[in-house]
């Protein structure tokens, strides 16, 4: 193991510095700086290689923790990779992006900070590719099979990689002008530079997983076509559609998805020209949603040269403690200050949006909210509490409701549950030779439990081509994490 003593001698958990505000606001850069070999080898002799590993059940992919914590403290990093390797195809994309469900289960935690497992494991990432770890792995033998993967965000890469490792000829065919999903466009550079995803991308091209941008599934080539063409086809489109807010003055010129802002600023930092491009420069700017996407806008925002940037959420605010009701290993929620909230800006909770303003040109120019309050188990607004909040840019984060299925159903004729592809244990369709992986058979999820289900059905999708499989099949489409 690590450090025997290492968590009794090491109690503080120490990240690497964040560059300055001032600074990181200039530039879409990742906002931390190098880290510090000695402080994370501290970090990592903190794991107490428990008898039952609870990590491992936080963690979708079942990765392998307290292995490569012992290895970092014992500065094998080349070992450690492959231990990590072993069970993540991309421990870039989680390193820094997943919100570490494993250190919410963390044995550590029970009575001291976890472990950082998170910055761990990006750090091995990290020093694999300086030090050229990272090679290709071409498969030994091509089995002659066919297999088309419809979409490029992580669960359909981890599909790709693992099926073309198993022999198998795969083309991974994504609808934007380049490769990546969510990771390309709607993951803000200053969270994960685009370099950590080409690198990956190249590393998979030179296994030989050919890649076809700029194609629309189901329009350019229909899914019926797309069938005929290849012995198996899996589904990971992910879940694309943003929800909605139906109220008063919903289309005024100024409110806009979340997404379509993100994905324009993505496409500048990559020096493509966008116009017009949908910008905060001097604006106020309301962010609705309090999640994940609603932070990279208010980042997006920062760096922009917004004038002000508030965030709205209508529930109320997490606690900064565990909670008595979601006691360890559970997964707690928590209020969480992110590198974007860091930036500035004001955050309001139990606020409901009743209504978008317009001026006299039919522009968004300040919003109506009032409190929320909870009847018969609904949030809705408190009567006599509405007030005015001035607003230029209003950008609507409040998450996803599922798959874009209108061609998918429609010609395929694959059957949907609640709003998404429905499949077996397996994550077989019902259509034969068909699969679907990812947020588009679960729902809006997390990086850690797409790159797993991708992993996952490409075991199926190989033991159907080829009656058995050698690869892993790390979770079944009913999990849904630690439960006690």
């Amino acid at each position: 193991m690590a450090d025997p003593k290492g968590f009794l001698k090491v109690q503080e958990r120490e990240l690497p510095k964040r560059r300055p505000v001032p600074v990181r606001i200039m530039d879409f850069k990742e906002v931390y700086e190098n880290q510090d070999p000695s402080q994370l080898r501290r970090q990592a002799g903190r794991c107490m290689d428990c008898g039952v590993p609870f990590c491992h059940s936080g963690c979708p992919l079942g990765n392998l923790i307290p292995e490569w914590n012992d290895l970092i403290w014992r500065g094998e990093g080349r070992q450690a990779i492959e231990r990590l390797h072993a069970t993540n195809n991309f421990p870039e994309f989680t390193g820094t992006l997943c919100p570490a469900p494993c250190e919410a289960s963390c044995v550590l935690g029970i009575n001291q900070p976890a472990v950082t497992i998170k910055q761990v494991e990006v750090s091995i990432i990290d020093q694999a590719w300086a030090n050229g770890w990272v090679t290709p792995h071409p498969p030994e033998r091509l089995t002659g099979k066919t297999v088309a993967v419809v979409g490029s965000g992580p669960a359909g890469l981890a599909a790709a990689q693992q099926l073309t490792r198993a022999g198998h000829t795969v083309a991974v065919y994504e609808r934007d002008d380049r490769i990546g999903g969510l990771l390309r466009y709607g993951i803000p550079d200053f969270k994960m530079e685009k370099k950590r995803l080409d690198a990956r991308l190249a590393q998979m091209q030179a296994e030989g997983t050919r890649f076809r941008a700029g194609v629309t599934i189901g329009v350019d080539i229909s899914w019926d076509d797309l069938r005929s063409r290849y012995d198996a086809v899996v589904i990971a489109t992910g879940a694309t559609v943003p929800r909605d807010l139906p109220i008063p003055g919903r289309d005024l010129l100024g409110v806009h998805f979340a997404m379509d802002y993100l994905v324009q600023q993505n496409k500048v930092v990559a020096g493509d020209h966008v116009g017009p491009q949908i910008t905060a420069e001097g604006r106020h700017v309301i962010v609705i949603g309090g999640g994940d996407t609603g932070a990279d806008c208010i980042g997006t925002a920062h760096r922009q040269g917004a004038l002000s940037v508030t965030n709205l959420a209508i529930g109320i605010q997490p606690p900064s403690e565990r909670p008595e009701h979601q006691p360890w290993p559970m997964t707690p929620t928590l209020f969480e200050v992110s590198s974007a909230h860091e930036e500035g800006g004001e955050r309001m909770f139990l606020a409901s949006t009743v209504e978008f303003l317009s001026n006299d040109a039919g522009e968004v120019r300040a919003l109506r909210v009032a409190e929320t309050e909870y009847l018969d188990g609904r949030r809705v607004p408190k009567s006599g509490t509405e007030r005015e909040i001035p607003a230029d840019l209003v950008l609507i984060a409040m998450g996803f409701t599922g798959p874009e299925t209108d061609t998918l159903h429609g010609q395929l004729r694959v059957p949907l549950e609640n709003g998404v592809v429905e499949r077996d244990g397996d994550y077989a369709t019902s259509e034969a030779g068909v699969f679907v992986a990812g947020d588009a058979g679960r729902g809006q999820s997390l990086i850690v439990w797409a790159i797993a289900e991708g992993r996952a059905a490409a075991s199926a999708v190989d033991r159907y081509l080829e009656g058995e499989t050698q690869l892993p099949f790390p979770v079944k489409p009913t999990d849904r994490g630690l439960t006690i």
